[in-house]
């Protein structure tokens, strides 16, 4: 039942693909941790009237979201670093955040860069069928065994309330804080570069 609901919930989300892809916007977060590049790519949804709490309802029953909007979002790094305290290599990989019924939302990175959009929806534009695309309502069967890391972020308030999502990388000490905002909520983490042994 819950596989069917999932297949259900991706091609709803899909029929209106076509409209969304031309008027999401994308985003970038950039930082340098020493003299190493970390990039964040991400799509940035509004709300358009809605809340937190109204969005968060259209979640599949494994409550993970694919940290944007469209196109999956992904997080480079040339270097080791580490999130949230735990090691991920240099390279390339794509954020989803966990999201229970109760209790803190946790960011998640996983080694798989999603599925072409092709896969997914027949009707895609020529242009646009490899485009990479999260995994909606199956990620747990998926590609849960390909994820990096799971941590948890720390829930605070925005200064100012962010009508898109928006992900930024702020200089914090010899690191970079991480911060997810939407509305007038904000989830953060830290990112920092590697301890290498003497």
């Amino acid at each position: 039942m819950k596989t069917r609901f999932a297949a259900l919930a991706s091609l709803a989300a899909l029929s209106l693909a076509g409209a969304a892809l031309a008027q999401a916007p994308r985003g970038a977060a950039v930082t340098t941790l020493g003299a190493s590049k970390v990039t964040i790519d991400y799509g940035r949804p509004a709300l358009k009237g809605r809340t937190i709490d109204a969005l968060l309802k259209q979640l599949p029953p494994e409550r993970i979201w694919r940290a944007g909007e469209n196109e999956v979002s992904t997080f480079s790094t040339e270097a080791d670093v580490t999130v949230g305290g735990k090691a991920v290599k240099a390279g390339r990989y794509s954020l989803y955040v966990h999201v229970p019924e109760s209790g803190k939302w946790a960011l998640i990175v996983n080694s798989d860069l999603g599925q072409p959009l092709g896969a997914l929806w027949k009707e895609a534009p020529e242009n646009l069928k490899k485009m990479p695309y999260p995994y909606l309502g199956d990620y747990e069967q998926k590609i849960r065994a390909k994820e990096v890391l799971r941590v948890e972020l720390q829930p605070g308030k925005s200064a100012t309330p962010a009508e898109n999502f928006t992900i930024s990388l702020a200089p914090k000490g010899a690191g970079s804080t991480m911060t997810l905002a939407w509305g007038d909520q904000a989830w953060s983490t830290e990112v920092a570069a590697t301890r290498r042994a003497p």
